[in-house]
């Protein structure tokens, strides 16, 4: 398991881009959409990790509910895995919550899901495996 990304919730990603691209010295690699999660992103690699910026591309998303809620800034840690089912029944039996068990298609071609902020002392915890 290692850091895969931070994803961090903004409100615009052409404000942000820029921010990001001065602060880390590059520019994005990818910028992609996520219909299904009314998302819009943008990932940027550091050392071995990423980072994804995250705008709601629709009212009722996610982001733009936590962005009402909170505002912007660290919206999840996300950790590499080699095999998302496997880690998925390990972290069961270990008395983790899942919002949901069944890996989902994610942004950055992954196979994602997400642990409960309840059972991870209030962090959204995102596994993420490279799609086979």
């Amino acid at each position: 398991m290692k850091i895969e990304h931070l994803g961090i919730a903004v409100n615009s990603l052409e404000n942000s881009d820029d921010l990001f691209a001065r602060l880390l010295g590059t520019s994005n690699y990818k910028r992609e959409s996520v219909e299904r999660e009314g998302v819009t992103t943008s990932f940027y690699k550091i050392g071995e990790s990423k980072i994804e910026l995250l705008e709601a591309a629709k009212p009722e998303s996610p982001i733009a509910k936590f962005l009402d809620k909170k505002g912007e800034g660290i919206h999840h840690i996300a950790f590499g895995v080699e095999n998302i089912q496997n880690e998925i029944e390990r972290l069961k039996k270990e008395g983790f919550v899942f919002i949901s068990e069944e890996p989902k298609e994610g942004a950055d071609n992954k196979l994602v899901v997400f642990l409960h902020p309840k059972s991870t002392n209030g962090v959204l915890v995102e596994l993420c495996q490279e799609k086979p």
